[in-house]
């Protein structure tokens, strides 16, 4: 009966369940919007400044388009340019809220039943026009707007918070956008 639990794969299936809970948490210290209206945040976005990863290394013109699902998620559509492909690349995905609707902490999906955290913990609540962003510890970190370019200020605002929360501001790739005329 014991025999099958033998077999290895077993173990990381059970450890991999174990873990599973903790990619959807929020870096210490940081804490998502309340006040958070969906409807308000949907359309695109694009991505400005980043924590280097994997997944977007050597992507330029990053964006992500926010929509509703029917199940009444949201449909992630992320795109960027990869550079030394010479090529478009697109990744579709799932978010859903970890707590109420009304607060900026989402866990997102891109690979079947594996979520990982979507902090937004600063938002411009007037005009929704940029949003920081975090993943579940302090290695993800974005900065997104609702223009291509954003203002010295801002960024420098966004520098301020994101140091004093524990992100390495040092490694912060800026995302290199096209103009409005370019984008496509």
């Amino acid at each position: 009966m014991y025999a099958q639990f033998r077999d290895p794969r077993w173990l990381i299936i059970i450890v991999g369940l174990y873990l599973l809970p903790g990619c959807t948490g929020v870096p210490d210290g940081v804490k998502p919007v309340k006040g958070f209206q969906l409807e308000r945040y949907l359309g695109r976005w694009y991505e400005i400044a980043r924590l280097d990863h994997s997944f977007e290394r050597g992507m330029s013109s990053v964006s992500a388009t926010y929509s509703m699902r029917k199940d009444g998620g949201v449909r992630v559509l992320n795109r960027g340019f990869k550079n030394d492909l010479q090529q478009w690349s697109e990744a579709e995905g799932k978010a859903y809220f970890v707590e109420g609707s009304d607060t900026g902490h989402l866990k997102v999906s891109f690979f079947g039943p594996f979520y990982g955290s979507y902090v937004i913990f600063e938002l411009d609540s007037q005009n929704y026009e940029y949003a920081f962003v975090s993943g579940m510890n302090a290695d993800y970190l974005w900065l997104l707007s609702r223009t291509p370019q954003v203002s010295d200020e801002l960024l420098d605002v966004f520098k301020t918070t994101a140091e004093s929360y524990g992100f390495n501001i040092e490694n912060l790739i800026m995302v290199q956008q096209p103009e409005r005329s370019d984008l496509k």
